[in-house]
């Protein structure tokens, strides 16, 4: 289950088969967009619904399969909903019939470790109405909301946007400047982007569009050129660049040309800057210096894309990283937010792509085992710079202080 494209905060709807979460889910869009049947383990993977949430604008809602599931498969269908909890931004954990146990405890534990705030919410109130020391029980233990509702007979969804607005992570849906601080109205920004064979055709790849939309939030000026002409129109500009943003794969050839006096830095490393985990990547990139033979490497590609004979993540980095370190290092690549196929302390490092498709919590989950276990963790930009030897200039638009090499 992968977030993908969509960078709209995200709703998990958990609980246990037949407690009317896909109900609950037709009744907050007040249309019917989830299928609904007595018939428990109707959904089987988490599927997203777009929907309008008052006060937090256009958001998706998760509908997952029952966490009390059963049987070989029913333990697959659960895996997939435990996996979705790296996807979210807020849960409601649906109970109904004042059934609370085990299941939900652990779902609770789960979120809790994940640091994702979460409701109760009890359904089917018109069939049967939440028992007032449960509730108790909860608000006491959780320290949450905990609403009565039906999903059948809603009197006032609305009133559960109120509660999600209160609890949505206000880095869901409010809009972070990636360049805020760096550059101010009227500044001209140089962006370096080479069309090579991993640009897609007819259009440019979504960091660099993310950076000019950026720019001009900021009310700065963007200039967009390949490095073809970059050193002849560097030359002659007036007046030069408060910043340079150039593709990873020139840093190299761009900071022979940029003259130290002009800060410049890549679009992945921007991206790290502003929603990657930023700290922990400056913290874990040094690594590269002490790779050992016979270390397993991991690449985190955050989506799905046609892979070509240049492709940065499968070819470019492995062969960076192994020629900058000399050494014999085996690695495995991953697509989306699947599963890890081992144990993540079976790897000497792990290296995330700049994320320009997903949000700052996904990575943040998406790494946060390694982070936990003491496994560094850095991303493409960063591996770039590092083993081109220009890794503290890259750095250094985001820093008071250097790295050293």
């Amino acid at each position: 289950m992968t977030k993908g494209k969509e960078t709209k905060p995200h709703i998990g709807i958990l609980g246990r088969r037949n407690s009317g979460k896909s109900s609950l889910i037709n009744a907050m869009a007040r249309q019917e967009i989830a299928i609904v049947s007595n018939t428990p383990g109707t959904t089987t993977d988490p599927v997203k619904k777009s929907i309008e949430i008052p006060g937090l604008g256009p958001s998706v809602l998760i509908d997952t399969a029952g966490i009390d599931d059963t049987g070989e498969l029913g333990q697959k269908r659960i895996a997939k909903t435990h996996s979705a909890l790296k996807t979210i931004d807020l849960a409601i954990l649906v109970i109904s019939e004042n059934q609370f146990g085990d299941d939900e405890i652990k779902i609770i534990e789960e979120l809790n470790d994940f640091g994702i705030p979460f409701f109760i919410l009890h359904n089917k109130q018109d069939f049967q109405p939440l028992n007032k020391e449960l509730a108790e029980y909860l608000i006491a233990t959780y320290h949450t909301d905990v609403v009565e509702f039906s999903a059948r007979y809603p009197a006032d969804p609305d009133r559960l946007a109120l509660i999600m607005k209160k609890l949505m992570p206000v880095t869901a849906y409010t809009f972070n400047t990636m360049l805020g601080g760096l550059i101010k109205q009227g500044d001209p920004v140089l962006l370096v982007t080479p069309i090579d064979t991993e640009a897609p055709e007819g259009r440019m790849i979504l960091p660099q569009v993310q950076a000019i939309r950026d720019i001009l939030d900021n009310h700065a000026v963007a200039i967009v050129l390949k490095e073809s002409e970059l050193e002849v129109f560097l030359g002659m500009m007036q007046p030069k660049p408060v910043l340079v943003i150039t593709d990873s794969q020139m840093f190299g050839r761009v900071s022979k040309i940029v003259p130290e006096s002009i800060p410049l830095t890549g679009f992945s490393i921007m991206l790290a800057r502003y929603k990657g985990d930023f700290d922990n990547y400056l913290k874990g990139t040094p690594h590269l210096s002490k790779l050992k033979d016979g270390d397993k490497i991991l690449i985190l590609e955050s989506c799905t894309h046609h892979v070509t004979c240049d492709d940065i993540g499968r070819y470019k980095i492995p062969r960076w990283v192994s020629e900058f370190s000399g050494k014999k290092l085996d690695f495995t690549i991953v697509s989306g937010l699947s599963d890890l196929p081992h144990d993540i302390k079976d790897y000497a490092m792990v290296i995330q792509c700049g994320g320009c498709m997903i949000t700052n919590r996904q990575i943040i989950n998406r790494l946060k085992a390694a982070v936990d276990a003491g496994i560094p963790v850095t991303n493409y930009g960063m591996v770039i710079a590092w083993t081109h030897g220009i890794y503290n200039r890259a750095i250094a638009p985001f820093l008071n202080s250097e790295v050293k090499m």
